[in-house]
């Protein structure tokens, strides 16, 4: 009676060490998101620019995960001579996404993901306004290097554009764009269409 006692209490802690693995990443929060400063000089001009956008994310399911980054993109022209502003805008972005990852092997694993970025912008200088409504897919890897962060990398499969324009003065306009070409074709550039690099951190 004392084995059998025994071998139920094993049973019970191979199932329970089962749905665990089961369980992977479900009920875990991640944080991420873009941050870049740039500038870029002509020789007439100089532009600068920086893009800071956090990301928060919670897996639902053991390998689905939901997320939303909110921030902002400004950028700013002066001339060289006299240093007069030329071109000064702001936007805010919102961009919620989904991403489903599947295991390739070892701590690899490739996901895919539709975001849905709006952006809403403002030109400083005339006070038009412009608004985005996006929709991007984009194949990526991810790599575990340990329990609390990863490192990943993607691009822009499919991206779909929709934009109006409310200049200050005059009518709306708007425009609609589609891109299923992930590589730039210029001449001497084979280089994958807007490829990103960065950490996740879990929590």
């Amino acid at each position: 009676m004392k084995k059998l006692f025994l071998a139920s209490i094993a049973l019970l802690g191979l199932n329970a060490n089962a749905q665990e693995e089961n369980k992977g990443l479900e009920g875990t929060f991640w944080v991420a998101g873009q941050l870049a400063f740039s500038t870029t000089d002509n020789g007439v001009s100089e532009t600068k620019s920086n893009t800071i956008v956090p990301v928060v994310g919670y897996f639902i399911a053991p390998t689905t995960t939901i997320g939303l980054g909110v921030g902002v993109i400004n950028s700013t022209t002066t001339t060289n001579l006299g240093g007069a502003t030329t071109d000064e805008s702001s936007a805010v972005i919102i961009q919620p996404l989904v991403r489903k990852y599947w295991g390739i092997g070892g701590k690899f694993f490739f996901f895919g993901q539709a975001s849905l970025p709006l952006t809403f912008g403002e030109d400083k200088l005339s006070s038009d306004k412009t608004s985005t409504v996006g929709l991007d897919v984009a194949p990526g890897f991810d790599f575990i290097v340990n329990k609390w962060m990863t490192v990943e990398t993607s691009f822009s499969l499919i991206n779909v554009t929709s934009t109006t324009r409310n200049p200050n003065v005059g009518d709306s306009t708007s425009d609609f764009s589609f891109n299923a070409n992930p590589f730039d074709l210029n001449p001497g550039s084979r280089s994958v269409g807007g490829l990103r690099l960065g950490v996740k951190f879990l929590f």
